[in-house]
């Protein structure tokens, strides 16, 4: 369950990231627009300051989305780990009753053997 968790936090923060960029295109697309319309220094200025604004909520976000995949990972590596010991416990479960299995088959024939003697016995009376 913690590794689906750990699934969905990463997408989400990849997610956010692949926004940022798209809205950072968007300024620089707007930027371009602003210096080829008209020369309003202060529209350019606050372009500019936008789009270095982007530079650090994607930078944040690149740090978000790496500390989502190290959870992912360490998650993955739980989860691998639990698996391999069900196979484990599956193959000593296994074991448990293959060698019980032998002891019933063993005890099964001692009977049949002693039965066998006793009848033998029997008829010899």
């Amino acid at each position: 369950m913690e590794f689906a968790a750990a699934r969905k936090r990463l997408d989400e923060e990849e997610e956010k990231l692949e926004l940022l960029f798209n809205r950072k295109a968007g300024y620089e697309e707007e930027g371009r627009r602003l210096r080829e319309d008209s020369l309003n220094v202060q529209d350019i200025r606050d372009n500019r300051n936008a789009i270095l604004q982007m530079d650090e909520y994607i930078a944040y976000q690149k740090v978000q989305v790496s500390k989502a995949e190290a959870e992912l990972e360490k998650e993955r590596q739980k989860l691998k780990e639990a698996m391999q010991e069900r196979k484990i416990q599956e193959k000593l479960r296994e074991n448990a009753f293959e060698a019980f299995m032998k002891e019933e088959n063993a005890r099964e024939g001692k009977e049949v053997d002693e039965l066998v003697s006793y009848t033998y016995g029997q008829k010899r009376r």
